[in-house]
């Protein structure tokens, strides 16, 4: 099974932006532990804080069996990202480290969500790893 870790803009500064949200562990060190846990899946990572490279490499993602995507602040604003999301064919599980619905008021509302086939918010950098579980139990 491949599956690929889309993260969107900032994600590449998670050991050194607000500690107290999102911890203080970079996305690289933990896709490591990640790539070490989950070792019957083939775990590809992608980081982009530029909206059309993230649209590329979700159209470019059709040879995957899941998409694990955080589109980071895209989340809130990007109609380009979703109708790639409702256009594509690959399931893609939308994750956010922090929970979204306890933050300001314009987080609150993801342009994605309609076209995955789930969220998980809130539980840190394990929302990945939550992400994973699912999708080995399938």
């Amino acid at each position: 099974m491949k599956v690929i870790i889309i993260n969107g803009p900032n994600l590449n500064l998670l050991e050194y932006r607000n500690i107290d949200v999102y911890g203080d562990v970079s996305f690289e060190d933990y896709y490591l532990i990640l790539k070490s846990t989950f070792t019957t899946i083939t775990l590809d990572y992608y980081q982009s804080n530029i909206e059309g490279e993230l649209i590329n490499k979700l159209q470019e993602a059709s040879t995957y069996d899941y998409i694990i995507l955080n589109a980071g602040g895209y989340t809130h604003t990007s109609v380009a990202i979703a109708d790639c999301v409702e256009a594509i064919k690959v399931p893609i599980i939308e994750v956010h480290i922090s929970n979204i619905y306890s933050r300001d008021e314009f987080r609150r509302k993801s342009l994605i969500s309609l076209y995955c086939l789930g969220c998980i918010v809130g539980f840190g950098l394990n929302s990945y790893k939550l992400a994973l579980e699912h999708i080995i139990s399938k």
